[in-house]
């Protein structure tokens, strides 16, 4: 028997992430709606957990949050939406507290838009 681990043993699977705002609490129930997903957990008043049953993104109150001003500050990353009607989603996205910037690069590709506390994402259609 071989102690040697194969590339495949060695692999992770990303089960979650977190994220900074203004009001986690608020910005989990944004994304919760948007994607669909239940906040599952919350911790005081200061953060709470969404998953969808495998992954899990935990969103945190950061008292000195500052939004990037996008497109001018470069990004140190940002979430991509997938779905089937862009207008709809982009509609309902608008409702929950996203924004709509006048800089739209993607065309006809995608839509960005800000999150509740000012971070910019995407939506596209799937596929």
């Amino acid at each position: 028997m071989s102690s040697e681990k194969t590339t495949a043993d060695a692999t992770a699977r990303l089960s979650g992430a977190a994220f900074w705002g203004h009001d986690g609490k608020a910005l989990a129930d944004f994304y919760a709606a948007a994607l669909g997903w239940k906040v599952t957990q919350t911790y005081g008043d200061t953060a709470a957990m969404i998953s969808d049953g495998t992954t899990g993104y935990v969103f945190y109150t950061a008292k000195d949050f500052r939004a990037p001003d996008w497109p001018a500050d470069e990004l140190v990353f940002h979430l991509e939406l997938a779905c089937d009607d862009v207008a709809a989603t982009e509609e309902l996205l608008l409702s929950l507290g996203a924004t709509k910037p006048d800089h739209q690069p993607g065309g006809e590709r995608w839509t960005v838009l800000l999150d509740p506390s000012g971070q910019p994402f995407c939506i596209s259609a799937r596929g």
